[in-house]
């Protein structure tokens, strides 16, 4: 009987009741797909960084772990001191980095062929080939796609003109990759790295080469790439965690205030009928029940409209924004429904209280 009431209940006003779930669900949606962006994009760099293949990762002093932040005030030739000193060290890549925002915000690595394929292994090229000259750029298939590049295209960056000669597989540290002398020219510096990537002879002999190289660089960050890829995360960013919990607390209010006045104009127009059930008996803790479990009701369906969205809104923004990465956890789709959950119970706990304490004569007199 009670499911039947709070059923007719929402049908009597539908579009009331659409609002009310859409609400619900920007709510949900609005929760996941911030938490899902600002993640994603974290796991996704990291995974890029440890697709490189390296063992050990050397950074300048006072170096932010986030790469594109830091000037390039390594010289170069440090590089070829570990090789020569640091035992256990096979191979060192020294990459210069700029920052390109385009079709979205990437970094463009400076690099020299021969050093990038002792370290990663070499690209796995999907159209074109390596580097010709000085104004060759290789752009990996994610970036190609977004901006609907092909081989042979010009490409401007920095206000300085590229050729594309090279679209690789995704996943080796960056999307755009210039010689090494060209980024160099472009950062207006000449023979520094930003970043020294360094492959062991063996991994096993990971900690002792890390040991080897702070021994001769001991002011120098030098982290294995477990211990660098780890610090991709909300946790080590203070100021997106703060962001991330505003948006939160924006979707909270927004699916509060249209829950509270949904169920307070529900309780306005069903004074009358509220008074007839209290005068057949009903108690304060049933028409509590009703208020709450319409409630509930809505939730419940703006939960599952706003979780199917967001999947359906993730996989356009993907099909739009290639290079954008989106990480939708079960953890978090648990999460954004609880504070659904929490927030529509909390709307709808003043007018259910409201509802409970009319007077059934003055309820049955209203008009």
């Amino acid at each position: 009987m009670e499911t039947k009431m709070v059923i007719s209940n929402l049908l009597h006003r539908p579009t009331r009741t659409i609002i009310s779930i859409l609400a619900v669900a920007i709510e949900v949606g609005l929760v996941m797909l911030t938490v899902g962006m600002t993640t994603g994009m974290l796991s996704e760099t990291a995974r890029r960084v440890e697709g490189i293949g390296a063992d050990i990762i050397v950074q300048p002093p006072g170096a932010s772990f986030l790469m594109g932040f830091t000037p390039a005030p390594m010289p170069i030739k440090i590089g070829d001191l570990l090789e020569e000193k640091v035992e256990h060290v096979a191979h060192v890549l020294p990459v210069l980095i700029l920052m390109n925002v385009g079709v979205g915000v990437n970094i463009v690595f400076g690099i020299n062929r021969e050093q990038f394929d002792a370290v990663t292994g070499g690209f796995v090229f999907h159209s074109g080939g390596w580097f010709t000259g000085p104004d060759d750029i290789i752009v990996d298939d994610l970036y190609a796609k977004a901006g609907h590049l092909k081989v042979g295209q010009k490409l401007t960056l920095f206000s300085h003109s590229f050729r594309i000669t090279g679209i690789v597989e995704h996943g080796k540290g960056a999307r755009l990759f210039i010689p090494l002398q060209t980024d160099e020219e472009l950062n207006q510096t000449q023979d520094k790295a930003s970043i020294f990537f360094v492959k062991c002879t063996d991994p096993g002999y990971t900690d002792d080469a890390i040991s080897g190289i702070r021994q001769f660089l001991p002011t120098y960050p030098v982290r294995s790439m477990a211990e660098y890829t780890s610090l991709y995360s909300s946790n080590n960013l203070p100021a997106l965690n703060t962001f991330i919990e505003a948006l939160i607390c924006i979707a909270l209010t927004i699916g509060f205030l249209v829950i509270f006045l949904s169920m307070y104009t529900t309780i306005t127009e069903r004074t009358r009928e509220i008074g007839i059930l209290k005068s057949l008996g009903a108690s304060k803790s049933y028409i509590m029940s009703l208020i709450l479990r319409e409630a509930a009701t809505i939730c419940v369906l703006g939960i599952a409209a706003g979780e199917v969205g967001t999947l359906g809104a993730r996989r356009v923004l993907q099909s739009s924004f290639p290079t954008l990465a989106v990480r939708l956890t079960p953890h978090w789709m648990v999460y954004a429904a609880v504070l659904a959950m929490g927030g529509t119970v909390l709307g709808a706990v003043y007018p259910a209280l409201r509802a409970a304490s009319l007077d059934p004569v003055d309820a049955l007199a209203y008009e």
